[in-house]
């Protein structure tokens, strides 16, 4: 089976710097996957994806040494298991609040015996190689998104779930729970608090652990702290301030409307 590379990086304490697709168009994921990122993941949550764009841009990030990974809409054992079977390497769900819910996760992502995942990898064969099914349990990436109290206060017991990977945090759910401004950099104190608390934790009980950034020198800061992986930006996020630079420095170059040659 394709070795999962972000379980090597993980190993060898190698940090991980994510992108994230959350447009349908698979062109668009060509071109990141083609510019180095050691993996990006297609958000189905948020992003204007549905299952046949998932699957054509796990398709584009394919051609590259990328690792496609999917950001599910919810914890649904359908949305796992058809995710997994198009060939995603890692999966990561939101809103896991209690250690009865990430063990959903690893349930619905694992093959028996570890769980209960349905078999037909259509396109994971493809991906993955002919031997998939007996590697997938141990390959696929599993991560339990925090973000909010709740998940705080079941965070240990999240943790000791088997077969569970890690934890990502949505910092921007998770400072809305706490009741602070929603935003993914420079958080309120106590959000930013409940970060180093779940990264901590983490830590502890030997688990992966990822965040979501919105600009690379908060990404690397985070990076020193500890974190396995960090995500930077999204597709949207670029093409909007690529075109406001341009637009920018364009708009200031050019004459005033008032102006005359006269």
């Amino acid at each position: 089976m394709r070795q999962n590379l972000l379980r090597e990086m993980w190993a060898n304490h190698q940090p991980i710097v994510n992108g994230w697709v959350a447009t349908s168009n698979s062109f668009n994921a060509e071109i990141m996957a083609n510019q180095g990122w050691d993996s990006i993941t297609v958000d189905m949550q948020h992003g204007v994806v549905d299952y046949q764009a998932m699957v054509q841009i796990l398709q584009a990030i394919s051609t590259t040494k990328t690792v496609p990974m999917v950001r599910v809409p919810w914890l649904d054992a359908s949305h796992i298991m058809k995710t997994l079977d198009a060939g995603a390497y890692g999966i990561i769900c939101p809103m896991v609040n209690t250690a009865d819910e990430a063990a959903k996760l690893v349930e619905w992502s694992s093959y028996s015996p570890m769980g209960s995942r349905s078999f037909g990898p259509i396109r994971a064969f493809l991906y993955g190689g002919h031997d998939y099914p007996l590697y997938a349990n141990q390959t696929i990436l599993r991560l339990a998104m925090i973000e909010t109290a709740k998940a705080i206060d079941n965070l240990d017991a999240i943790l000791q779930v088997e077969g569970l990977d890690g934890i990502y945090i949505g910092p921007a759910d998770l400072s809305l729970s706490l009741g602070c401004t929603p935003k993914l950099d420079n958080l309120d104190q106590k959000a930013a608090q409940a970060v180093e608390h779940i990264l901590s934790r983490a830590k502890a009980h030997n688990k992966f652990a990822g965040i979501h950034n919105a600009e690379s020198p908060q990404a690397l800061a985070r990076v020193q702290m500890g974190f396995d992986m960090v995500t930077v930006s999204s597709d949207v996020r670029m093409i909007t301030s690529g075109s406001q630079t341009i637009l920018k420095e364009m708009k200031a170059g050019l004459p005033s409307k008032n102006s005359s040659t006269y």
